[in-house]
């Protein structure tokens, strides 16, 4: 029996593994469901299973059978994992959350595929843009945020003749759009109301500090 371990695959599986930390580490320092380990593993399988891919499919092609199949079947497999990080959402249901993240897993499992195929070298430039993505779009991220945010406005307040209006009076005065959700009166004398509204951080900040100097507000989400 055979223990020789080729160099080939030992630059491999340790590139893998760096490619694999490299990506893991930028998820696990935003405390993400698919961290360090996870994606490491992820990238470290997948490039095993290219590599025997490679090895038994030579055996097999002059039979009829086809080299590709283990490494084709990557990607369906690895969509259950992508999957069930996505399903795991918050636990309000109300939001989708985990989606860079299964999108995470997926290029992972890419980078490892293309490094048991020996494109080392398109693997290590894939793997900077992945990160250039990661870190320079989240800057962008932030300032699209800055400019447009979305929020939900719940406000509970005393009942008078207009008081749905004259909050969305507030909301027009800070240039803020809105659209009204829901307006309840309970049968203490209160009207609720909620609002989807958008605009910049700025003029919601002027809008809230302007709901909570209200005296006849007496509940409100933000």
């Amino acid at each position: 029996m055979n223990f020789d371990l080729p160099s080939e695959i030992v630059i491999k599986l340790a590139l893998a593994v760096v490619v694999g930390g490299l990506i893991g580490a930028e998820r696990e320092y935003r405390s993400k469901s698919a961290g360090f380990r996870t994606l490491t593993l992820i990238c470290l399988g997948s490039t095993i299973f290219t590599i025997f891919s490679q090895i038994i499919g030579a055996g097999v092609a002059s039979g009829g059978g086809n080299p590709d199949r283990i490494a084709s079947n990557i990607v369906t497999g690895i969509g259950f994992v992508g999957a069930g990080v996505i399903f795991k959402g918050d636990n309000s249901g109300s939001k989708v959350s985990g989606i860079t993240t299964a999108a995470m897993i997926w290029v992972t499992a890419g980078l490892g595929i293309a490094i048991g195929a020996g494109y080392l070298l398109v693997a290590i430039a894939a793997t900077i843009l992945i990160l250039l993505v990661l870190f320079v779009f989240m800057l962008l991220e932030g300032w699209i945020d800055r400019i447009n945010q979305i929020r939900v406005y719940k406000i509970v307040c005393i009942f008078d003749d207009e008081p749905i209006h004259r909050y969305e009076k507030l909301f027009k005065d800070n240039h803020l759009k809105f659209r009204r959700s829901s307006q309840r009166k309970s049968s203490e004398n209160m009207m609720t109301g909620e609002w989807v509204v958008q605009g910049s951080e700025q003029n919601h900040r002027h809008c809230i500090r302007a709901v909570l100097r209200d005296q006849t507000v007496k509940e409100f989400e933000f």
